[in-house]
């Protein structure tokens, strides 16, 4: 089974690039899955109804969140209809929307699950707790394909989690940060990287324009984000493939740059045996 997850979309840049390139890539690396970040997907904050259907007919199979899953009042509507797209699963059990999900994939059932950092981010349950219960109750009922997205701002959270699941899961990729790392390796079965990195403009600030981020770290004083309308774009993807028993055999990374220009990194395979 080969599947796909692209980090954080940010804005009409990103989803651009999606639109661009994406079923390209499908087709050429024949992907069975394809999972997607969608928490700044519409103008950095959240996602419309309208811009969760456009990447949807872009190729995207399922999506997950993070701390800006509710900043556009239309993912409650996504959320009541049971759309393939999730949320940190560590947050209050009355919030709206499910923090996994379940999907048939190539006659196998395959989980997703959404979870959510504590350093920096907002009030939210143990997440090292909550991902070993979570973890548990989809392994006793069979399911061994388990895919995880860590929506973290803290590196240490996510290794930790790593070494944590790395023996029950089939891969853990962090997002959040927007920067890509340098670090995927596959790791006695378990693909992992810290951060996928962005999906949208790669010459301002995360994705945002620089003006306001600048003036916040020279004055104190902050602004309204804002995407910007022209900038040089990046589509960042990580493309793995699992085994029968749920266990990643390979991984690579992809960087596609708006002129069509492609860079991969492959995975490390590596046992730290223990």
């Amino acid at each position: 089974m080969r599947l796909a997850f692209i980090g954080d979309i940010v804005g009409k840049p990103g989803r651009e690039m999606i639109g661009r390139y994406l079923q390209e890539i499908r087709e050429k690396y024949r992907l069975d899955l394809v999972i997607a970040n969608y928490e700044n997907a519409s103008h950095g904050f959240g996602i419309t109804k309208k811009n969760y259907q456009e990447l949807r007919g872009y190729g995207i199979d399922a999506m997950t969140g993070g701390n800006h899953s509710w900043d556009k009042k239309d993912v409650f509507e996504l959320f009541n209809q049971g759309e393939p797209l999730i949320r940190p699963v560590n947050y209050p059990d009355k919030s709206p929307g499910r923090g996994w999900m379940v999907l048939e994939v190539a006659d196998t059932q395959v989980a997703i699950v959404n979870v959510m950092g504590n350093y920096t981010m907002p009030m939210s349950d143990n997440p090292f707790l909550k991902m070993q219960e979570v973890v548990a109750q989809l392994k006793s009922e069979g399911i061994k394909h388990i895919i995880v997205d860590m929506h973290a701002e803290a590196t240490s959270e996510k290794y930790v989690m790593m070494h944590l699941l790395r023996n029950d899961i089939s891969a853990l990729f962090g997002t959040h940060t927007h920067v890509g790392t340098d670090d995927l390796i596959v790791l006695d079965g378990c693909c992992y990287v810290t951060d996928v990195g962005l999906t949208g403009c790669r010459d301002n600030v995360i994705g945002v324009d620089k003006k306001i981020p600048t003036e916040r770290f020279l004055t104190g004083i902050g602004g309204h984000f804002d995407i910007p309308k022209q900038c040089r774009k990046i589509f960042q993807l990580i493309i793995f493939e699992l085994d029968g028993e749920g266990r990643a055999v390979e991984a690579q990374k992809l960087r596609i740059y708006e002129e069509g220009e492609i860079q991969s990194q492959t995975a490390k395979m590596e046992s730290f045996g223990f």
